[in-house]
Formats: structure tokens, sequence, C-alpha cells
């Protein structure tokens, strides 16, 4: 049976800093890790985890996206869109954008979906992101 995590399952466990919760995080996404246990990371869960993360503990950006992705490759994993999380949060780690803007552009780029937004540094990245994106997709059909 798949089981929903909420973001203080991760933070402990990433953390370390209360030693029963991680225990207790730990005991079981270690089973995710090799696949004993599935769980889905909802993407809003994600979104908290990052910004307590960066905000609270002020914790770069990179190594959150580090850490992050590490989690998101267990293969207990079960997300349905574990591919466009996983994308949102290389690109966080790599830009100056959101974690939300990263997640839309993600699923947006994925999904081909047209992308509306007044946000200007998103509209930028988002077209120039769909550009090399398509010649990707034109050169490895």
């Amino acid at each position: 049976m798949k089981k929903l995590i909420d973001a203080n399952v991760i933070l402990r466990y990433l953390l370390k800093d209360d030693e029963t919760l991680f225990k207790r995080a730990s005991s079981l996404l270690e089973k995710v890790k090799v696949g004993e246990e599935a769980v889905i990371i909802p993407e809003s869960v994600l979104a908290e985890s990052v910004y307590v993360l960066q905000k609270v503990y002020k914790i770069e950006r990179e190594v959150i996206a580090e850490k992050l992705r590490e989690l998101f490759a267990y293969k207990g994993i079960a997300n349905s869109d574990k591919k466009d999380l996983i994308d949102s949060i290389l690109l966080f780690g790599q830009t100056r954008l959101s974690i939300v803007d990263c997640i839309v552009c993600s699923k947006s780029i994925n999904q081909r979906l047209s992308l509306t937004t007044f946000d200007d540094e998103l509209k930028k990245f988002y077209i120039t992101k769909q550009k090399t994106t398509l010649k990707q997709l034109t050169r490895n059909p």
C-alpha cells in the first residue's frame, strides 16, 4: 500500500535534527530507497520542504536540489509526476526561480502545455528552456 508523506518526514530525514523523528523517518525512507515501501510526495510537500530548508534553515539551493534529487531517485517514490518533480528540483538548483515556478515550468515543458504567466523572469526562462527542449527532441526522435 502506498503512503503519502508530509514535509515534516522529509525535513527530519534530511536534517537529522530530532533523533527520535529522524529514526522514524529513516525507518520508512530507507525502505523506500530500495523499493520495499512506496510513498507519494505531493508537489505541495516538495514546495514546503524547499521553503523550510531555504528560508528557515538557510541551506543553499544547490544543496537542497542535490538532497531532494537523491530522495526522488529512491525506487519507492511512486509519484505519477515523478519526472516533472525531478526536473523541477534540477531547475531549482540551476536557476534563481522559485520551486513553484520550477514546477510550473517543468510540467508545462514535459507535458507540452503552453505556459501563461505575467512573471517576466519565468516567461524568459520558459521560452529559452522550451527552445532547448524542442531542439533536443528533434535531434533525438
